[in-house]
Formats: C-alpha cells, structure tokens, sequence
C-alpha cells in the first residue's frame, strides 16, 4: 500500500493552478503609453510592491506542499507541513488584500472603486479560506492512514475549487488602463515572469 502519497501529490496537483497572484498579469506585457496616467501608476507601483514578497511566500509555501508528496512521507510530518504551507498563504493574501484596500481606487478608472473592493473581497475570502484549510489539517488523525488519506482527498477537492475562485475580480481589477500601468512596474514584471518561469517548469 502506497499509504497517503498518492492523494498527497493530487494535493500538489490542485496547488499547481492556485500559486498566482497576478493572474491577468502573468501574460502581459506594456501595451505601450498606457495613456500616461502618474496617479494610475502610482496607485500600480503601490500594488505592485507588495507582490513580490507575498509571491515568494505562497511560492514556497506550494513548493513544501509538493515536497512532502514527493517524499514517502510520515502523515504526522505531512500534516504538520501542509498546515504551515496552508497558514502562509493564508497570511500572504490577507497582506495583499491589505495592499490594494491601502492602495485605494485606481484613479481614472470606470466602476474602478467596485472593482477594487471586489478585488479586496476576493482576496480577504482566499486568505480565510486557506486558514479554514489548515484547521482541516490539523483536524486529521494521522494515527489512522487511511482516514488521513481521505481527509487530504477532500482538502485537495476544496483546494482545486480555490485556485478558480477569486480570479475573477482579480482579472476584473487588472484590465485596460490599470493592466498597463500594472504591466509598467519593474516589481510586477519580476512577478509575472517568475509565474512563467513556473508555468514551464510545473
């Protein structure tokens, strides 16, 4: 018996598509003049700041979850990595929440107040959602394989449905005018490119 390291790896499986930031991003490039909005890209630099760090966090966080499925791992040492990773993503989306309620209305945009408080809502749901994961961790029993087992099946089933949701006011946020100035910032690039690199590499 295989034990937990098959439903372990469907855990890395559904992470796979869940480790982005900035989703619309992650395939853009500067249209060009982006009308020369100062205040819109300030408003981008600040958003865009923040995003390096939280990135690298949930990056780090997704690659610990995929080690422990490559290892033939205790459920204890699983359980207790898993939990850590869960934890990290929870607090890297609440700091980028953080990041665009600060930030505020992207200035000169239409509906852009909505779509920003979209954009925060989406962001402060997934960091609560990642914290509901990690109390369903750290609920398993890990003294029960089997049950282990299963119990990570139905994390991996929630944590698919995660990776979909909370895009869309994500990419609601990041169009026209704002996606270039966005496409601007030397930070937001490093992101993007970094989430190819990883796209090519998974």
């Amino acid at each position: 018996m295989e034990g937990t390291n098959p439903v372990n790896k469907k855990l890395a499986a559904a992470l796979s598509g869940g480790a982005v930031l900035v989703l619309a991003l992650s395939g853009c490039s500067s249209s060009g003049d982006g009308g020369g909005n100062k205040e819109l890209d300030a408003w981008a630099k600040q958003v865009c700041d923040a995003l390096p760090a939280q990135d690298a966090k949930v990056d780090a966080a997704n690659a610990a979850i995929k080690q422990a499925a490559t290892d033939n791992n205790a459920p204890a040492n699983v359980q207790k990595t898993d939990s850590q990773a869960f934890q990290d993503m929870s607090d890297a989306y609440n700091a980028l929440a953080q990041a665009v309620q600060k930030a505020g209305t992207p200035p000169g945009v239409d509906g852009g107040e909505k779509k920003q408080k979209d954009a925060v809502s989406a962001l402060t749901t997934l960091s609560t959602s990642y914290a509901g994961l990690k109390k369903q961790v750290d609920a398993l029993d890990t003294k029960d394989q089997a049950k282990f087992a299963d119990g990570l099946q139905n994390i991996a089933t929630d944590l698919g449905k995660l990776s979909k949701s909370g895009n869309t006011a994500l990419k609601n946020l990041e169009q026209g005018d704002v996606k270039d100035a966005m496409a601007k910032q030397e930070t937001c690039k490093k992101v993007a490119s970094s989430a190819k690199a990883r796209a090519t590499t998974s």
